[in-house]
């Protein structure tokens, strides 16, 4: 009888299935990644731990609680971070403009914080497993997080409105990094979105979160990582 391998998942609100509901506009969670799909094609049991907001501070510390819990034993761990960790107080940015203005985690603690979660995991003989970030729609973005606000300032700061997509770009890129710096294991989302031809067509209208067809695009992301990784001890069936 072949064992099923045990995935816990941690990660921000992509992961977690929150999507914009267009009739009122408002968040609320509906997950259409197929986990059940993925679980019995590939023997895995998943749990998934996504929370709406998380950055990757909370995520370790997340992850270290769940490290202290006696059920704790899994097989390897999926991460995705860094949508929260690029973001900034725009408020605070259409107040003061002038101003230095950091964002929620700065790139060097991000990188700095993803290395010391992937050593924590090898310590305690876990699979650490990284995914890269599905892109912005910069405009729509700008329209939904800004709105309200001073926008002549936040454009003032921000030198134009694709500097939003590049900012987050960066946080995708360093992740890639990461795991290569690492040998640790990717799940490239991003590529199945940018892939596509137009790839608003996945997205919400905030901008950032993926909608329903755009969480199809993650399924197939973790089948195709699935599908190449099986010889690796993480997912051998």
């Amino acid at each position: 009888m072949k064992i099923h391998k045990k995935v816990e998942v941690f990660g921000d609100s992509l992961l977690k299935g929150i999507q914009v509901n267009p009739q009122n506009m408002r968040y609320h969670i509906d997950n259409n990644i197929d986990v059940d799909k993925i679980e019995q094609a590939h023997l895995l049991s998943i749990k998934n731990y996504s929370k709406f907001g998380c950055t990757v501070t909370k995520g370790f510390a997340l992850i270290d609680r769940r490290l202290g819990k006696s059920d704790s034993f899994c097989d390897a761990i999926v991460m995705n971070y860094g949508g929260n960790d690029c973001d900034f107080n725009w408020k605070e940015i259409g107040e003061r403009p002038d101003d230095e203005h950091l964002p929620n985690t700065p790139l060097d603690a991000f990188i700095d914080t993803y290395h010391a979660i992937i050593d924590k995991l090898k310590e305690n003989g876990i699979r650490p497993i990284l995914t890269t970030l599905p892109p912005l729609d910069a405009q729509r973005f700008f329209d939904w997080f800004c709105n309200g606000l001073n926008k002549e300032n936040i454009l003032k700061w921000l030198g134009g409105v694709d500097a939003i997509y590049r900012w987050q770009e960066n946080y995708s890129k360093a992740v890639e990094k990461i795991a290569a710096d690492t040998n640790t294991l990717l799940v490239d989302v991003r590529r199945e979105f940018v892939s596509q031809e137009k790839v608003r067509d996945f997205i919400c209208e905030d901008g950032a979160h993926v909608n329903t067809d755009g969480q199809k695009l993650i399924t197939q992301a973790f089948l195709n990582f699935i599908e190449q990784s099986k010889a690796n001890a993480a997912f051998a069936t």
